[in-house]
């Protein structure tokens, strides 16, 4: 639905009404309040741009919009959105200024501001809020998610891994079907790739690829699901592993095989262990075993010792053990953030090395976090009213965490504070993070997804 006038909370079609009079300028900022994390990467405002605010509004909009608004018991400023087609062919007279995107940003600073270029339409600003808020909020927790599970795994691995090698195919993005849209999967899919490269969620490629000119940002292997290995019958799950082996094993090349359809310890003792451990010596490369249910900490550090039991192991520079390399670990049940520390804190605990295991997250990466996670909002911060600027601000006695900014904001790197976010009015010399991306319908600085990535680093 690309209909901005719709992409809206109902509410917000009564506010042009409640301004004071004289307003002609809005000024709000988004910015992640508190809530998980110390720190937030800024993700997916360029998408949303490219999607929705670079297509004109058109007369049957309005007419669409005013229809259901009046059905709704709702006002609607058809005066409004009829200038805005008349004067503005459509495009939205607002400016957007952001951080780049792949910032990495203590909370409580402001990512993106918006303000209204026309004095008619200064209603404009608050009425984007839905729309952009969640464009802005979705992708970058779910970057954020990524991000600190990176660091997690990061950790583990300078202590028991011999180098960082592989670490950005450590955590692979399983949430598409668990995702409540397709272009959610994309979005927060793209979100991922930010700090991975593993992916099952094509949908994250194509976003990556259409709003940010990524050529090729994500890579799976050939992989078994239940269904494949039980079609061939309990009694045939030996023929259903070998098959995957004749299929898609050979030199260099990588085979996910779920193993845990009937009995996990008898496919790895067995089947595995005994009956095609030549074949998965001799394919020149790598079977990824991967278990799919039982307690995660347990089954994870149990698979991985049964394996080195049947395949053996060597010990690398840091004293930790680690599998031959035809053979290596899965586990995508029951993964996030929290299980991904206790898993690679045990395996530590046993000297096993973080060398031997990848990480599967799908619910968890896509789907299991809310505006709330990072405690994302939207707030006016400086309205222009007969000519002069005052500040807007909220402060609950209820709730001093929901205080809100003051004024026209710019965002400075203060070198003894780091990034922080100051009034405009008190920028001086310095430089001001926060570019002006957007303005009356334009995309104005484009970034790729490798600069992006870059930032991250």
């Amino acid at each position: 639905m690309n209909n901005i006038i719709l992409n809206a909370d109902s509410y917000k079609a009564s506010h042009f009404k409640q301004y004071p009079e004289g307003t002609s300028q809005v000024s709000s900022y988004i910015e992640p309040r508190g809530g998980h994390y110390q720190k937030a990467v800024f993700f997916g405002l360029q998408m949303f741009i490219k999607t929705y605010l670079t297509k004109p509004l058109t007369h049957n909009d309005v007419d669409e919009a005013k229809e259901i608004l009046e059905l709704h018991s709702v006002p609607f400023h058809e005066a409004g959105w009829r200038h805005i087609v008349d004067k503005h062919d459509g495009l939205l007279p607002i400016k957007i200024q952001a951080l780049p995107e792949g910032s990495v940003v203590p909370i409580s600073n402001a990512l993106v501001q918006v303000i209204n270029t026309d004095p008619k339409c200064a209603w404009l600003t608050s009425y984007v809020e839905t729309a952009l808020l969640r464009a802005i909020w979705y992708p970058t927790t779910v970057a954020t998610v990524s991000y600190h599970c990176k660091q997690v795994i990061r950790k583990y691995m300078q202590e028991t891994a011999e180098s960082l090698e592989g670490l950005e195919f450590k955590l692979h993005d399983f949430g598409a079907r668990g995702a409540t849209t397709e272009e959610a999967a994309s979005i927060g899919g793209a979100a991922h790739l930010l700090n991975f490269m593993g992916t099952d969620t094509l949908s994250a490629i194509v976003a990556a690829r259409r709003h940010y000119g990524a050529n090729m940002p994500g890579f799976s292997i050939p992989a078994a699901e239940h269904s494949t290995i039980t079609a061939w019958g309990k009694d045939g799950e030996k023929q259903a592993y070998e098959n995957m082996l004749k299929q898609f094993s050979g030199p260099g090349k990588l085979v996910a095989v779920v193993s845990d359809s009937y009995d996990l310890w008898h496919a790895i003792d067995t089947l595995w262990g005994e009956e095609l451990k030549k074949q998965v010596e001799n394919s020149g490369g790598t079977l990824v075993v991967r278990p799919d249910s039982g307690e995660p900490v347990k089954v994870v550090t149990t698979t991985i010792e049964k394996l080195m039991v049947k395949f053996g192991y060597r010990i690398n520079s840091k004293g930790y053990r680690v599998l031959p390399d035809c053979v290596r670990v899965i586990q995508g049940d029951g993964i996030d953030e929290v299980s991904i520390g206790e898993i690679l804190k045990a395996m530590q605990s046993k000297q096993l090395s973080a060398e031997n295991i990848t990480f599967g997250m799908g619910g968890a990466l896509l789907q299991k976090l809310d505006r709330d996670t990072m405690q994302f909002a939207m707030k006016a911060s400086a309205v222009k009213v007969k000519g002069l600027w005052r500040d807007v601000f909220k402060d609950p006695i209820t709730d001093h965490g929901k205080r809100s900014k003051k004024g026209r904001l710019a965002v400075v790197v203060d070198r003894y504070k780091g990034i922080k976010t100051v009034r405009e009015s008190d920028l001086g010399s310095r430089e001001n993070l926060l570019q002006t991306v957007f303005k009356n319908g334009h995309l104005l600085i484009e970034q790729s997804f490798d600069e992006i990535k870059a930032n991250l680093s």
